[in-house]
């Protein structure tokens, strides 16, 4: 197909992270407030679900990186290629700059299935405090989450991303709204003041629909700091009948580095 090329939209104007707020992100040197990159990664995956449908939500890995912010009222440029058996996706603005990234492979064998997705969860979280590093323990699970997506949300997650696709319609959990709860786990655990989600790897074994009932849990796998950023890794399996249907590396920088006055 030829390029994608709709506008992004921030619906996130009003979220708890106030990186998606003007005045926020600009005190961080953004020219305004993010476009939240799981919608970036929902707009990236439309020509893919237009060529593929649901056969690479049942069976496909994938890596996305967001390098650049999309800012609301945007257009941005997805094009995707195929080559060596995989597939790419990138992101672009008007001026050219490169956004995101993404490849995916829906041929051969997945990965073994990570051993941490059979850990118990923790019985219950603590009180939900500001983040920290030493709030941050990692290799010890999260208090599972009970998800089950309702028709109306998806609905809602699709329309963000302004995505027709008939697939969304009939049951099919839009991937936009799958990674969407990538975030929440996080959120649902700490308070984030202003962070940013850079990057997430994607492991489909079963696509989810609408109804189904998803445990959600989730291990904190790495922590560092770099150039005065503190990043998170999480592991987050979606549990299905006792299995994952999705496994998700996401990574997050929790507290940006502050600007020199």
């Amino acid at each position: 197909m030829s390029a994608y090329q709709p506008t992004a939209i921030n619906h996130a104007h009003a979220s708890e992270n106030r990186i998606h707020a003007d005045d926020v992100a600009k005190r961080y040197g953004f020219r305004g407030g993010l476009v939240p990159g799981v919608a970036v990664y929902g707009y990236m995956t439309y020509p893919i679900s237009r060529q593929l449908e649901q056969r690479w939500l049942d069976h496909s890995q994938l890596e996305v990186r967001f390098l650049k912010p999309a800012y609301d009222g945007e257009r941005i440029t997805i094009e995707r290629s195929v080559a060596d058996g995989g597939q790419s996706v990138s992101c672009r603005n008007d001026d050219g700059l490169l956004l995101a990234n993404m490849t995916l492979n829906v041929a051969g064998a997945l990965p073994a299935i990570d051993a941490r997705a059979h850990l118990a969860p923790a019985t219950s979280n603590p009180t939900r405090a500001e983040i920290a590093w030493d709030a941050i323990s990692v290799d010890q699970p999260f208090a599972a989450i009970i998800w089950r997506p309702s028709a109306d949300e998806n609905e809602t997650y699709t329309d963000y991303v302004a995505d027709d696709l008939a697939m969304y319609r009939s049951g099919v959990v839009h991937p936009h709204l799958t990674l969407h709860w990538a975030n929440q786990v996080l959120s649902r655990r700490f308070v984030l003041p202003a962070w940013v989600h850079v990057g997430s790897q994607v492991i489909h074994r079963r696509c989810l629909h609408v109804g189904d009932t998803v445990e959600l849990r989730t291990i904190p796998i790495e922590k560092w700091r770099h150039k005065g950023h503190e990043f998170i890794k999480l592991y987050i399996a979606y549990m299905v009948d006792a299995e994952p249907a999705v496994e998700i590396y996401h990574t997050a920088i929790y507290k940006l580095a502050e600007r020199a006055a």
